[in-house]
């Protein structure tokens, strides 16, 4: 058994067992690094999901690009470019400021609908 599949059997939530699943399905099929390394790292505890708040995004991100945060996105700080961020939760706050800066705030089913490859996908953790 796979260490991801022994990880994923002690998640609770079955969302996010499919969640993982469905990642893990379109890293093979589109031969994409990225959505498995997001399954590897949902497959994980909770306590080691990241928290990112608003300003390590603007930092980092760049006007239009796909930002994935593998756990929860929080409000803290401002924003000022239009990006999409993909999150397992978001803060009331952090959505907000994401939308009234031009961005969208994306599940990971709607990544992987409009992203099946993963291409210009940058991880913040």
């Amino acid at each position: 058994m796979s260490k991801i599949r022994r990880m994923q059997r002690r998640k609770s939530n079955p969302n996010l067992i499919r969640l993982i699943d469905d990642l893990l399905m379109a890293s093979a099929q589109n031969n994409s690094k990225v959505w498995k390394e997001i399954a590897e790292r949902l497959a994980k505890p909770l306590q080691s999901y990241a928290e990112v708040n608003l300003g390590k995004i603007d930092r980092y991100g760049r006007e239009g690009e796909m930002i994935v945060v593998p756990g929860k996105v929080l409000g803290g700080g401002e924003i000022s470019k239009s990006v999409n961020v993909v999150a397992w939760k978001f803060s009331e706050s952090a959505r907000r400021k994401i939308e009234s800066a031009g961005g969208r705030c994306l599940t990971f089913e709607d990544a992987l609908r409009e992203n099946p490859e993963g291409k210009g996908v940058r991880i913040i953790v």
